[in-house]
């Protein structure tokens, strides 16, 4: 599943995108997934679906949706995002979960912010619960915490695994400082306190992606638990009065 780079939009050349799907055991979600990607006004450069010790057939699901497909053996979503991470090739690398359900201009989306928005690193957006009554409302309630929260922790932007992105240049340049090994971490917001404040992440509204509601209804102690472990890994590298410092210090300069 490969696109031609180069693309442009009103004369102006847009960045190659890669989309990188962590999937374990998520073959019917997965391929709900790749249909949607398939479907894009601008076909990303290539889709990296991780394979992260499935026993069902996800690797076969990605195979057959001309998926780059990587194996991570390690199970957990640092190694198997990170494994997606360096392999991909694009200039920009999006992150989709294998239920994440794309609109059809999401590519573009990504690919047109960050063209427009040389100084900004990585993006993030938003979504909708798509297996759950008032699923926009209930999902601006929850990312709505989400951001306001891990925002006060960070000194600045986090970022939603479900829908963001960022330049590859920046994950090469950050790559090293990342948890790869302890599955019992949120990555995504591992990443973006490896990003920290010098780096601009900014919020789109307008990246909206359908999801499910799962995250709602499982293993809601197992996150808060994960939550509490990145932050003090994190915070043991650098306290949340320091990152602050920093932000602001950027700022008045």
């Amino acid at each position: 599943m490969t696109g031609a780079p180069g693309a442009r939009l009103s004369g102006r050349p847009l960045p190659t995108v890669s989309v990188v799907v962590p999937a374990r055991d998520d073959a019917a979600a997965l391929e709900r997934c790749l249909a949607l990607l398939a479907a894009q006004t601008l076909a990303p450069l290539e889709v990296v679906v991780v394979d992260n010790a499935s026993t069902d057939d996800t690797a076969d699901v990605a195979r057959r949706a001309g998926a780059v497909v990587v194996h991570e053996p390690r199970v957990g979503i640092p190694a198997a995002a990170a494994a997606g991470y360096d392999a991909a090739r694009g200039e920009v690398v999006a992150r989709l979960d294998a239920d994440s359900q794309p609109a059809p201009g999401w590519v573009r989306a990504v690919a047109q912010r960050l063209a427009d928005d040389p100084a900004a690193e990585a993006v993030t957006g938003t979504g909708t619960f798509t297996d759950l009554r008032g699923g926009r409302w209930a999902c601006a309630l929850y990312l709505g915490v989400y951001y306001a929260s891990t925002g006060m922790a960070l000194g600045h932007t986090a970022l939603w695994g479900s829908c963001m992105a960022f330049r590859r240049s920046t994950w090469w340049a950050v790559r090293d400082q990342v948890e790869r090994v302890d599955p019992e971490i949120h990555d995504d917001l591992d990443l973006a306190f490896a990003l920290g404040p010098r780096r601009r992440i900014v919020r789109d509204r307008r990246l909206r992606v359908g999801v499910s509601a799962r995250s709602l209804r499982y293993a809601r102690r197992r996150r808060l638990v994960r939550a509490v472990r990145t932050l003090r890994l994190n915070w043991a590298v650098a306290p949340p009065w320091e990152r602050w410092r920093d932000r602001l210090g950027i700022a008045a300069r």
